[in-house]
């Protein structure tokens, strides 16, 4: 049976992240892999879809990564082709796709209105969209028949809730984000491994009862605070301007994260 690991990040700022992100554009156009987008379709959506895949002789496990509150940046794109680099068919939906202007997606939306449209979007929508996502993933032919499911920033939240509708997650990765309500974690099945900020009170306030309500249920998660950094560090920790403890904590969760996607 193949199953999914699901990572997430939630990014929140208050101030615009960057009106450009051609850092990332840039080692995204050098990259020696292959990419392309495509179009997955279920009940009537069409999901655009970003994959990128490693540069391997065999079949390789699937990363779903889930954008942030900021839709599909140039970042996450980036961020798509370190995954591959990784050694994973990284596939990243556009869960925004069929709701920008004229029916665009993210990429079609006018500078700042990304985030007002991603905090709208209706929950059952990206769960649909996320399973179908996963569901093509899975059918690759150059996948695995273990695979992985990734969220990122927004996609922080996302992942501990998609983790409670999703059965077949052999892990999942909450980068900064809150988890869901108490009676909804029975369903989980996966083991949650949590990356969060040290200057981050308000996501990190949510994590004590977490710990508490996740035990209480039988369920498996492991939170890991990286001191000095800021909500948002993996991004954040990538940029050319990156702040010292943003910069660490990134390469840190990284090895922590590949170490435990191993597994």
């Amino acid at each position: 049976m193949k199953c999914i690991t699901c990572i997430s990040l939630l990014i929140l700022f208050a101030t615009p992240f960057a009106s450009a992100q051609d850092w990332a554009k840039a080692a995204l156009e050098k990259s020696p892999r292959h990419r392309e987008w495509v179009t997955v379709k279920h009940d009537g959506r069409s999901v655009e879809t970003f994959v990128v895949y490693p540069e391997s002789k065999g079949k390789t496990p699937v990363v779903l990564v889930i954008h942030e509150i900021f839709g599909m940046t140039d970042w996450v794109q980036d961020l798509a082709d370190q995954v591959a680099a990784a050694g994973y068919i990284a596939v990243a939906p556009d869960l925004l796709s069929g709701m920008g202007p004229n029916g665009g997606r993210s990429s079609d939306f006018a500078e700042g209105k990304t985030m007002e449209a991603v905090s709208h979007l209706n929950p059952d929508q990206v769960t649909a969209d996320l399973n179908a996502a996963a569901d093509y993933a899975l059918k690759l032919p150059a996948a695995s028949a273990s695979s992985s499911l990734v969220d990122f920033a927004w996609g922080g939240s996302q992942t501990f809730r998609f983790a409670t509708n999703r059965g077949d997650l052999a892990a999942a990765f909450v980068f900064y984000g809150g988890p869901p309500e108490k009676d909804a974690m029975a369903r989980i099945k996966a083991p949650v491994y949590g990356f969060y900020a040290g200057n981050d009170a308000r996501i990190g306030a949510t994590i004590p009862d977490a710990i508490t309500q996740m035990k209480a249920a039988g369920k498996t998660y492991d939170p890991v605070t990286y001191d000095g950094a800021g909500h948002g560090f993996m991004r954040a920790g990538e940029a050319p301007d990156a702040k010292d403890p943003d910069r660490k904590a990134r390469a840190d969760a990284w090895v922590r994260w590949k170490s435990l996607l191993g597994k």
